[in-house]
């Protein structure tokens, strides 16, 4: 539980940096924070084995990167667009990659990681390798067609797939019950026979949990599975969206009762943790972003040259 604290601590604390230095110019695009829905990240990625399994998501990658363990000065450096980002500063925001990690990506388009993800699931079974893929993906992905195209395939061939959909309710700025014909999204997988679990993406505790049943699930051979986390995001869907579809109270009424932070915090001084020990985490974890924010900033931006490598070439 102290671990999961500390993870979901260190991309809130991230996260609020991140949105300052964009504020400041020195992210440029699109920024996507992931302020509210630690715990999803968090409690999912801790049930998987890194190296061996492989995640992908959408565009709000920053925090699935942290949960993995990738050193944080590399994720600032590429939102800053330094050589010395993850993706040497060519990905930015919504595109960075780990394949040491096998993580892939980010991706800007509205539910292609999905289709993307069946591949590396497909690759796991085709390796007989023993690994699992998790593809996230939004609520608003989840009316896209090639979602479902990649569910009748991956239970066709009972791929070793979890699909898990951070519902935070808004997608880009459109409530969940106004724009889904079924908004309880776990049963969107019931007409392909794809099993569905609705959790509290707000619990890290429960999402462990689910994390757990379905891993169990795929890698026994059953086929994929379905997760719908129940989630919110404080921030606007980016540093540019206002969020005037919602009200001030509404984000402040789940920040009171469903924090997932204070909700871990609580569960910790309930096991013994003092205010102090809980204290001097913050400000670790506060160091760490600091000393992660002054190497992005003072990393090299890449050569100009830099422009013409890593790019595909076809002839016709």
């Amino acid at each position: 539980m102290l671990d999961y604290y500390k993870q979901m601590l260190l991309i809130r604390r991230f996260e609020e940096r991140a949105g300052q230095l964009y504020g400041l110019g020195l992210i440029g695009g699109f920024c996507h924070l992931y302020i509210g829905q630690e715990a999803v990240a968090v409690g999912l990625q801790s049930a998987l084995e890194v190296g061996k399994d492989s995640v992908i998501t959408g565009y709000r990658d920053h925090g699935h990167m942290l949960a993995y363990g990738i050193d944080p000065k590399v994720i600032m450096a590429e939102l800053t667009g330094r050589e010395a980002g993850i993706s040497r500063g060519k990905g930015g925001s919504m595109h960075m990659f780990s394949v040491e990690h096998r993580f892939y990506g980010g991706h800007g388009i509205v539910g292609a990681q999905v289709a993307l993800g069946t591949g590396l699931a497909f690759k796991h079974k085709y390796a007989g390798d023993g690994g699992v893929a998790m593809a996230y993906f939004g609520d608003g992905a989840a009316n896209q067609g090639q979602v479902y195209e990649s569910f009748n395939m991956a239970e066709l061939w009972k791929l070793p797939i979890i699909y898990v959909i951070e519902n935070n309710q808004y997608a880009m700025g459109t409530s969940v019950n106004r724009s889904s014909a079924e908004d309880q999204l776990y049963r969107r997988g019931e007409s392909f026979r794809i099993p569905g679990i609705q959790v509290d993406g707000m619990d890290v505790l429960a999402v462990r949990g689910a994390a757990n049943v379905a891993v169990d699930w795929v890698r026994s051979g059953k086929g994929p599975i379905l997760l719908e986390l129940k989630t919110y995001r404080y921030r606007g869907h980016s540093m540019s969206d206002p969020a005037k579809y919602r009200s001030r109270e509404e984000v402040q009424a789940v920040r009171d009762k469903s924090d997932p932070i204070e909700h871990a915090r609580k569960e910790l001084e309930a096991m013994g943790a003092t205010e102090d020990e809980l204290k001097a985490i913050d400000q670790q974890t506060k160091q760490v972003v600091v000393e992660a924010a002054d190497f992005a900033e003072q990393a090299p931006e890449p050569d100009a040259s830099e422009l013409y490598t890593d790019v595909l070439v076809g002839s016709y």
